[in-house]
């Protein structure tokens, strides 16, 4: 046999070698396509129920996500929700990914630290904004020395210089806190004070409200910085402040 007829016979045996394979999976698929073609509807049936399913869980699970957004300042964890949801934390983690691309939300965590989903509404937007918002420098003394100031007898002034220190009272601008001193009826027009109002009374930045106003003891630290000491309370509902009644 020459080497020619040996060629053809090796590219000859190779050929069956794949042409073999090819055949079976060709007899196969003409013998079982009804029962394949079964199976794949059924995978895409079941695939469209479990969908279903998954959407109509979220339907549920949609208020206690709401609740925990407006308790929480846009602020949530899959711990915070499987917790308030009684379900596992791999589902609430699952629930929160499709919320985060749903709604834009910042997701901050690493792989080891458990992850925050941060969500920003209006009314969120708006106590950030207002958190940030600087007051203009404020008396080092506190409020209530600031009042006592005014309430203190005026010094003995010669009469000659008695009309330069009523000119200068003139023109000098109005005190800063003046607006404080106002009864506590015309300040209260609607019954509530907004952050940045109760900041003006107290003496304290708008920012440092906002920090403390969830915490147990704010009624107590208004109180303590109030020019009528009087105690606040904040509304997370309305989002203002309200006077104790004693």
């Amino acid at each position: 046999m020459s080497m020619s007829e040996k060629t053809i016979e090796n590219y000859g045996k190779s050929f069956l070698v794949l042409i073999l394979p090819i055949s079976f999976v060709i007899v196969f698929l003409v013998n079982t396509w009804k029962v394949l073609l079964l199976i794949l509807g059924l995978l895409m049936v079941f695939n469209l129920w479990q969908q279903y399913r998954w959407e109509k869980w979220c339907n549920q699970v949609n208020p206690l996500f709401y609740d925990l957004i407006r308790e929480n300042q846009g602020k949530i964890t899959p711990m915070d929700l499987a917790i308030k949801g009684n379900f596992s934390g791999q589902v609430a983690k699952r629930y929160l990914d499709g919320k985060a691309k749903e709604f834009g939300a910042s997701v901050l965590g690493s792989e080891k630290e458990e992850q925050s989903y941060y969500f920003i509404n209006a009314s969120i937007l708006g106590d950030i904004l207002d958190s940030s918002e600087l007051l203009e420098k404020l008396p080092a003394q506190p409020v209530t020395k600031i009042a006592r100031s005014f309430l203190a007898p005026p010094p003995v002034i010669p009469q000659e210089e008695e009309a330069q220190a009523k000119f200068e009272s003139e023109s000098l601008p109005a005190p800063i806190h003046e607006e404080v001193k106002k009864p506590l009826e015309e300040q209260l027009v609607f019954g509530s004070l907004i952050q940045s109002e109760l900041a003006k009374r107290l003496n304290v930045y708008s920012s440092t409200v906002y920090k403390r106003r969830n915490e147990p003891d704010f009624a107590e630290w208004c109180r303590s910085r109030d020019p009528d000491g009087i105690a606040w309370s904040y509304s997370r509902k309305s989002k203002e402040f309200f006077p104790i009644e004693e």
